[in-house]
């Protein structure tokens, strides 16, 4: 039986998966690029060295699957969202470091666009949030004070541009509305690309990608490389759309929460798109055809989960590997009352405070480094719980339950935390890669390998759900220890 090969393209490494019929990944490959960090606060990637670590993988799952025989049905592409490459049409190079999402070198830019009135605007066509985060100011930078030219050979995209380019060697510039929808440059409304933003920031439409939907052929492989040539490129979508689609939360209410670098709660609205939500984003999920109906979906991006387990292997050297992270959480009850607020780039939502920093507070002689663990481990169920807290008081759709995955989803410690602080029902997938299945999914519907969503419910299959404990004392008193931490945390000092 034919695989649909999956890229995804992270923050910190390119993975490719071959994904079967059933919805089981039968063969991958990863390579981490290097985080450049020329300055506190500024975050960038080589695209090139993206690009070869994309290469890299997709040659090595191919290998093996010629070896087997096995044929390729079409290739999805999933990607970071937010970070912004710019790059030559004439060279293929790009004409400067990607700025990734992380980036807060705009952040003076946003307060600036904020005290000029310009948030409302923003909120209103496209359901964002003047934030750094996303794209619409790096690119005014990378125009601006990066040097970047405007001329007819300059391409900007997202890193799911990037790479449909250069694997269809230039014959194509395209992205899909899940990925144009984070740049703070389109209109979910009319679903384009809007003139008005494009003009305000400076940025050329010109040199945007066309737009299509996350479903269905952008092009085919081209010869000389990394896969055979005349393959079908069809479907891409941002890395959490992708996993919202590979967690099979295909009905409105349905929500995912992926725990990675950052974790990102989604929940599916369905095809009517809501007023903006004080605290969170609007976001397409998806669009299955062109010209067809576009699901939505309401957002809570939580900027450092993952990246704070790296922070205490890297930073602290409390521990070697991020795997001990779960056993050394569990050897203490709890934290001892010592709270973790990972703002390292500041605060997503529902806060979305850049200039917030992290803090750690409760410190007394007797808190060891398994106190620490355990405090960063209870920070992701804290911050999901901030998200999923706004969800429900906006009122837009209730969430009723909620499907995990990412790294940090294999502790059990982290699931039953997260259902007590919910008082919901917290399901882990079975096949934890959810944003590489979910691209797997959207390009095998564009190709026939699967017919419907409703035959990739089926395919969809759960590991594990945790219920919460009846009684939720102790998790609303530690609720609200987190939330004053929080409050000494934000750029203006205040407990909240």
């Amino acid at each position: 039986m034919a695989v649909v090969l999956a890229i995804d393209a992270g923050t910190t490494s390119v993975r490719t998966l071959a994904v079967d019929d059933a919805g089981r990944v039968v063969d991958s490959s990863q390579r981490e690029f290097t985080q450049h960090f020329p300055r506190p606060g500024l975050v960038e990637h080589d695209a090139d060295e993206i690009w070869q670590a994309v290469g890299d993988t997709l040659r090595e799952v191919a290998d093996r699957l010629e070896s087997t025989g096995t044929p390729i049905a079409a290739v999805g592409i999933t990607n970071q969202r937010e970070t912004i490459v710019a790059w030559d049409a004439g060279t293929g190079r790009p004409r400067h470091m990607a700025i990734v999402w992380q980036d807060r070198r705009t952040t003076s830019r946003c307060e600036e666009l904020l005290a000029d009135g310009l948030q409302d605007e923003v909120r209103q066509v496209t359901g964002l949030v003047l934030d750094p985060y996303f794209s619409a100011t790096k690119v005014e930078w990378l125009l601006g004070e990066g040097g970047v030219e405007i001329d007819d050979a300059l391409r900007l995209g997202t890193v799911d541009a990037w790479l449909l380019w250069k694997l269809t060697a230039g014959a194509v510039h395209a992205t899909e509305p899940s990925n144009a929808s984070r740049t703070m440059l389109f209109d979910l409304a009319s679903g384009t690309w809007s003139p008005e933003l494009c003009g305000r920031f400076g940025v050329p439409v010109p040199a945007l990608p066309e737009v299509r939907a996350s479903s269905g052929c952008f092009g085919h492989t081209a010869p000389d490389g990394p896969l055979p040539a005349g393959l079908p490129i069809s479907g891409i979508a941002g890395d959490q759309q992708a996993a919202l689609f590979g967690q099979a939360c295909f009905g409105s209410g349905e929500a995912k929460n992926t725990y990675g670098t950052g974790s990102f709660v989604l929940v599916n609205l369905g095809t009517s798109l809501p007023h903006p939500v004080d605290g969170l984003l609007t976001t397409v999920a998806w669009q299955l055809a062109d010209g067809g109906p576009t699901t939505f979906a309401l957002e809570g991006s939580i900027f450092a989960t993952g990246a704070a387990v790296q922070w205490l292997r890297d930073g602290l050297g409390i521990i070697s590997t991020a795997a001990e992270i779960g056993p050394l959480a569990e050897s203490v009850p709890d934290t001892g009352g010592v709270y973790m607020v990972p703002a390292f780039t500041g605060l997503g939502s529902p806060w979305w405070d850049p200039r917030a920093r992290g803090t750690i507070v409760g410190l007394t002689r007797g808190s060891g480094r398994a106190h620490l663990a355990r405090a960063v481990v209870e920070a992701m169920a804290f911050q999901t719980r901030d998200v999923v807290t706004a969800m429900d008081e906006a009122g837009v759709v209730p969430v009723t339950s909620l499907k995990v995955d990412g790294g940090a989803s294999v502790m059990d410690l982290l699931l039953r935390l997260q259902a007590d602080q919910l008082g919901l029902p917290v399901t882990r997938a079975a096949v934890r890669e959810t944003t590489a299945l979910g691209v797997a999914f959207l390009a095998g519907l564009g190709e026939g390998v699967w017919s419907s969503t409703g035959e990739l419910a089926d395919v969809w299959r759960a590991d594990v759900t945790i219920q919460p404990s009846q009684d939720r004392t102790a998790a609303d008193s530690s609720y609200r220890g987190w939330l004053a931490a929080v409050g000494r945390t934000r750029s203006d000092h205040v407990d909240r």
